[in-house]
């Protein structure tokens, strides 16, 4: 099969979606993989490595499009891309197509296979592909939430883990799994004060046996989360439902009741974001004022840190990527069924009930 990896588009997104041992791998069970040139740098990663691996360099995003039957990306694609989604294309990256109805209809249009990273889902409910970005950026989503809360940055001007004779600062993480777990370890290992609010009465227990009481735990609810947002430093949002548009948490109304120069940090914003008042933002302008506090929505969080991110996602990716590859994706997606529960548009109908329910379109 002809695998092909394209230079990413979106703004400031320097991850790529194969390392050269993934395209080792590939190439030594009898596939060609197609690179654009370029397509590496961001994560340092050279034309000549992926030559030394076995894959092909081509010039540009057409003939690399234009070669595969298989293309594998980090990012949706954008609408710049469209022109290259076709019906005997197999496409398989982070497609977020809730949160993105021109997309779904250019994939509908197109009659492309699309596959989403993000809803393979195992039996246990897990989201295998989803875990090491969600892991990158529950931990960025304190960093950055940190250094949004810098006076000099609009902040209030306190330091999560206070100092001697100052108090520290308190932290809500919104939703307590993956990337919500992370962000309260990192906001933990700052000296903050850290709640998690979750919906899931067992998963807080686990997440109080896991860090020792450290942590304090709420059930969610309106009135929960309107409470512990009243006198918070940082929100960090990270509700998810697999495929689905993220739920709306945090109303305006609540936002209005915090602390002026208060951060809010929207890991969901991928989904549409889990605050009333989020919209996507990027790496060159990733805040914006709602009332008094401050929204960071950056929609490609792990584009910032890409060495990281790009091994972390090929380490996940790379098996469901050589079974689409040896077996073609109708026979891999039978023999696989989290696999087969990526799929999200096929043969110009949408296959994942969520992002028609999403669009008010059929499935």
């Amino acid at each position: 099969m002809r695998i092909a990896v394209p230079a990413e588009v979106k703004n400031n997104e320097n991850r790529v979606a194969l390392t050269p041992a993934g395209a080792d791998r590939l190439v030594s069970e009898g596939h060609r993989v197609i690179v654009q040139s370029g397509a590496g740098i961001g994560s340092s990663i050279s034309d000549d490595a992926y030559r030394a691996a076995g894959a092909e360099i081509v010039d540009s995003a057409e003939e690399t499009w234009a070669q595969a039957d298989l293309l594998i990306k980090v990012k949706e694609p954008i609408a710049q891309e469209y022109g290259f989604l076709r019906d005997d294309l197999t496409l398989f990256t982070y497609l977020h197509l809730a949160a993105d109805k021109p997309l779904t209809l250019a994939l509908v249009e197109a009659g492309t296979t699309a596959v989403a990273y993000e809803t393979v889902q195992l039996a246990d409910r897990s989201l295998p592909l989803l875990v090491p970005m969600s892991e990158i950026a529950g931990r960025l989503s304190v960093t950055m939430g940190s250094y949004s809360l810098l006076r000099s940055n609009g902040g209030r001007g306190v330091l999560l883990g206070g100092i001697a004779g100052a108090p520290r600062a308190k932290t809500v993480v919104i939703g307590g799994g993956v990337a919500g777990e992370h962000a309260a370890a990192n906001a933990l290992g700052l000296g903050s004060r850290v709640t998690v609010v979750d919906i899931s009465l067992p998963r807080l227990r686990e997440l109080e046996h896991r860090y020792g009481g450290a942590l304090e735990t709420r059930v969610s609810s309106r009135y929960a989360i309107a409470e512990e947002l009243a006198d918070a430093d940082l929100v960090i949002g990270s509700a998810l439902i697999p495929g689905a548009a993220a739920p709306k948490l945090v109303t305006d109304d609540m936002v209005a009741g915090m602390k002026p120069g208060s951060v809010l940090v929207d890991i969901a914003i991928d989904q549409g974001g889990c605050f009333e008042g989020s919209h996507p933002t990027t790496h060159d302008d990733p805040t914006f004022a709602v009332h008094d506090s401050i929204y960071y929505c950056v929609a490609n969080m792990p584009g910032a840190v890409p060495e990281t991110a790009t091994r972390a996602l090929t380490n996940a990716t790379l098996p469901y990527v050589s079974a689409i590859a040896g077996k073609g994706w109708e026979a891999a997606a039978a023999a696989d069924p989290a696999l087969a529960k990526g799929l999200n548009v096929q043969g110009g109908r949408i296959t994942l009930p969520a992002v028609a329910e999403a669009h008010g379109l059929s499935a």
